[in-house]
């Protein structure tokens, strides 16, 4: 899968239509990822889900999505307006499952995303994918039910990343994207109750990046696989973090709720300005200049 830059929308942000993943494309994205998408819909948790910190933000949104079916619609529009990648992101509650929404949505895809590390939706994400048995059988499975490059998404909620990236590489993933949101609680204190109906969420945006390139790094120095960074990415010295430590390309998520699709011509606008000052022609120039040696 070519790139004609490092970036990429994230899941979860303006990708459950068409319409709105080829704004992101034509705000300057690289390539795209899709919301994760479940076998049937499923309406998520109840009001309140989202709380806003700053420039970082943490949610129970709890996988909401229109389900396989209702989504090839989707993919199929906006396969007909754009050439450029479209990541297909998926989640389910076993192997099986995943490998089912996998394939019916793979013919569209230009890769699939494993959501292994959602940390508010119980049943599915990271209580699957914090067990390096249970990933490495969740991508297998899906590795074997597609033709499509299969990419697995860590969760930073584990005391060993590495452990969980080794199990994704034995079970046939062809790339590693790290990390998905933190798990959180953010309270109301005048109510005296939690600021989210689900009472804990993900933190994502700035607050996660230096866990983000942390993980980035780890997996980097320990694994052979290609890596995504995601996480707190809103100007080009963040996607620079997370290329020095070792990752290929970076997802932009929560900076979008602040600058809007745009964002990824700003990011690209100021790597080629930071490329110039300092006297280097190429990304690749930088990349993994940070990676050698194991750490773990």
């Amino acid at each position: 899968m070519r790139l004609e830059s490092p970036l990429l929308l994230a899941s979860g942000v303006l990708g459950e239509t068409g319409p709105s993943l080829l704004s992101v494309l034509e705000g300057g994205a690289a390539g795209v990822v899709t919301k994760s998408i479940g076998l049937e819909p499923r309406n998520g948790h109840p009001n309140p889900t989202v709380v806003t910190m700053g420039h970082s933000m943490m949610n129970a949104m709890g996988l909401p999505n229109p389900g396989a079916e209702a989504f090839e619609d989707e993919l199929a529009w906006l396969r007909d307006h754009t050439d450029r990648p479209v990541i297909v992101s998926v989640f389910g509650s076993d192997p099986g499952e995943y490998a089912d929404v996998a394939s019916r949505l793979a013919p569209m895809a230009s890769a699939i995303e494993l959501n292994l590390s959602c940390p508010h939706a119980k049943g599915y994400g990271a209580e699957i994918g914090s067990d390096p048995d249970l990933l490495e059988q969740v991508v297998m499975a899906v590795t074997e039910a597609v033709n499509v490059p299969v990419l697995a998404k860590l969760t930073p909620n584990t005391s060993d990343i590495v452990s969980l990236a080794r199990a994704a590489e034995q079970g046939g993933a062809s790339g590693l994207v790290a990390i998905n949101t933190l798990k959180g609680m953010v309270v109301d204190v005048d109510m005296g109750v939690p600021a989210l109906a689900n009472v804990y969420g993900g933190l994502s945006g700035e607050a996660v990046r230096a866990v983000g390139v942390r993980c980035v790094h780890e997996i980097s120095c320990n694994v052979e696989l290609p890596v995504v960074g995601v996480g707190g990415v809103a100007t080009a010295k963040d996607a620079l973090e997370y290329l020095m430590a070792g990752a290929q390309a970076v997802q932009v998520g929560t900076a979008i709720r602040s600058n809007g699709p745009g964002v990824f011509t700003k990011i690209a606008d100021e790597m080629r300005s930071w490329l110039g000052s300092n006297g280097l022609d190429s990304l690749s120039q930088v990349q993994g200049i940070l990676v050698g040696g194991g750490h773990g």
